[in-house]
């Protein structure tokens, strides 16, 4: 193997490039997959978030209602506890949409450009490197 043949391979195995950017992914593909993978993890918080408040409001009004009141009641009182979590569960359900959004057109980005083929190297002379030639033996 001589220095031609070899090349620089970062630490997590990957071909280094030298502006750092992938030439085959332009536009909104470059995007697409930290959009899907945000918007995925954005939606699951936000359900687990909705199914504790809900416990919580459920909570809520069962011990209220312990003393025979109802929490559908028009006092003051049924309605502090109506409205405890209102922000959260407003904002939880537009970060939810907002989440399931991006996920859906990050995963809608990648699956219109799944065929569509990364730029070949220049220097890939179509090789295929065995065990031995990996390991230098």
């Amino acid at each position: 193997m001589n220095d031609k043949d070899t090349e620089d391979f970062g630490a997590a195995g990957t071909r280094e490039q030298g502006d750092g950017e992938n030439p085959g992914r332009r536009g909104l593909v470059r995007f697409a997959r930290p959009a899907l993978i945000a918007g995925s993890v954005v939606a699951v918080v936000c359900v687990a978030l909705l199914v504790i408040i809900f416990a919580l409001d459920s909570f809520n009004a069962t011990v209220y209602s312990v003393g025979g009141k109802d929490v559908t009641d028009a006092t003051d009182e049924a309605r502090a506890i109506r409205d405890t979590y209102a922000a959260a569960r407003v904002g939880s359900i537009i970060f939810l949409v907002l989440g399931a959004l991006a996920a859906l057109a990050g995963g809608v980005v990648l699956y219109r450009e799944r065929n569509t083929s990364a730029q070949v190297d220049e220097d890939d002379d179509g090789q295929d490197w065995d065990y031995e030639d990996l390991a230098g033996q």
